[in-house]
């Protein structure tokens, strides 16, 4: 007998209603900004990506009105936000809940992927690649995002907890092992 499957949350109404009208590029150049800091902090999570270190993906949050491409850029990445579909060599597309989940190791990949809400298109080794850098990472996006507030560190973690709480969405790294 299996074990119950946990609900994914869906990224909350609000959020997604706002991105359908605010301006994609000053997103786009924050989140290229913040994911440099994190490569500079994690700069094997790159290296890790060996022949799809320079390759394109798009990262598809089905419950929102955009997708992020992502081009990794051997180290120096960049993030663009479109509202189009987007061009890479690999397309992960799911819920946000669970692609942050799949970041911070709260879910498994595989059971995302076989249960179908995880869906992946194109190339399935640098699909694999990517997800297998950012295990190995063992990211927390919102210590990043602390860090990378420096003054403001201790703000940003409280607006994250918050945040974590009223939506569902998996902000930080479980202590935990996986809980799906």
């Amino acid at each position: 007998m299996s074990e119950p499957q946990i609900p994914i949350p869906h990224c909350p109404a609000p959020l997604a209603a706002a991105l359908r009208v605010l301006p994609l590029a000053p997103l786009s150049l924050s989140l290229t900004m913040f994911s440099r800091k994190i490569a500079r902090n994690n700069p094997g999570l790159f290296q890790r990506l060996g022949a799809y270190a320079r390759a394109d993906f798009v990262l598809d949050p089905v419950d929102l009105p955009i997708v992020l491409c992502l081009s990794p850029d051997n180290g120096r990445p960049k993030v663009i936000l479109t509202r189009g579909r987007g061009d890479g060599v690999a397309r992960i597309s799911g819920p946000l809940a669970a692609l942050l989940g799949l970041v911070h190791g709260a879910f498994d990949g595989d059971a995302l992927f076989f249960s179908r809400d995880l869906v992946v298109e194109g190339d399935t080794g640098a699909a694999l690649a990517l997800r297998n850098a950012v295990d190995d990472a063992e990211l927390d996006l919102a210590q990043e995002a602390a860090a990378f507030a420096g003054p403001f560190s201790r703000p940003v973690q409280q607006l994250v907890a918050l945040a974590e709480r009223q939506t569902g969405l998996c902000l930080t790294r479980p202590e935990d092992a996986t809980i799906w």
